[in-house]
């Protein structure tokens, strides 16, 4: 197989479905072999079901039948120490780390004025959207700045370049986010390793990659189902939903040697969202 990352080793984050399986799909296409990383099971205070062991596995074997080699590991973003432990196990058995997608994260806990939410959601928003990417990061740093190369992406949000109403821990993790992306882009950047964030808009929650984000913010806001997608559209000025592949597409460019001078950067996938 021969592809735009053929020999390149990526791990991806939430990847049992949604935008991590699309990222994993597409890298698996493009020749990446993939350590997939999941919790895979369902959190106190997350008020809605989170990925499966049998949603990460179906990712997995998915992105074997491109031909290439796959891990998965079951670990929630907020241990550190199983995190360490699934680099070091994909770093041993592909000999280098190329990418880190940085996708783990929840929706809610929100829906709630800023002052009606409790210390404890608050805290889980953060710890899991914010300092998980830390935490994969400082995993990987240390052998991506060994190996002088290296490519870091995170997965922010429209909701790290605006705010939203009802939103307020999400907003702060995202926009904690990319300050992140930031800061390590400048300490990484004389060993040649990159970090990027991604900001999506409102990706549509398409049936082939299980995802539900979207209806999860609709419900966190009281939106009926049967019309959520329909508003969200109607703020979007390309009059159309992102589709996963779409995120996918990019990650993809900010993970591959099609972006080496490309650094501490925000790209936007958003149908114009944040353009106005």
């Amino acid at each position: 197989m021969t592809g735009t990352l053929t020999g390149k080793t990526a791990i991806v984050t939430g990847a049992a479905r949604g935008l991590g399986r699309a990222c994993a799909l597409r890298f698996a296409h493009e020749g990446a072999d993939l350590m997939l990383i999941d919790v895979a099971h369902d959190l106190p205070g997350v008020p809605y079901p989170l990925g499966s062991e049998s949603q990460l596995e179906y990712t997995a074997q998915m992105c074997r039948k491109r031909g290439i080699s796959v891990l998965t590991e079951q670990l929630d973003v907020r241990d550190l120490p199983r995190i360490v432990e699934a680099v070091d196990a994909a770093h041993d058995r592909f000999g280098a780390l190329d990418i880190l997608v940085n996708n783990a994260g929840i929706a809610a806990p929100a829906g709630k004025l800023a002052h009606e939410i409790t210390e404890a959601e608050w805290q889980l928003m953060l710890d899991i959207d914010l300092s998980g990417a830390w935490r994969a990061i400082s995993a990987v740093g240390a052998i991506m700045v060994g190996q002088r190369s290296g490519s870091i992406v995170n997965i922010a949000s429209t909701a790290g370049l605006v705010g939203y109403t009802r939103f307020a821990g999400y907003v702060a993790a995202k926009h904690g986010l990319i300050g992140l992306t930031k800061a390590v882009a400048l300490d990484y950047a004389p060993y040649k390793v990159r970090a990027n964030a991604l900001c999506p808009g409102s990706v549509r929650d398409s049936p082939d990659f299980e995802g539900r984000m979207l209806s999860e913010i609709a419900r966190a806001l009281d939106v009926q189902a049967e019309e959520y997608e329909t508003l969200f559209v109607q703020s979007q000025p390309m009059n159309a939903l992102v589709e996963p592949e779409d995120v996918a597409a990019a990650a993809l460019w900010l993970g591959s040697d099609d972006s080496l001078q490309v650094t501490g950067t925000v790209l936007t996938v958003d149908g114009g969202f944040s353009a106005r």
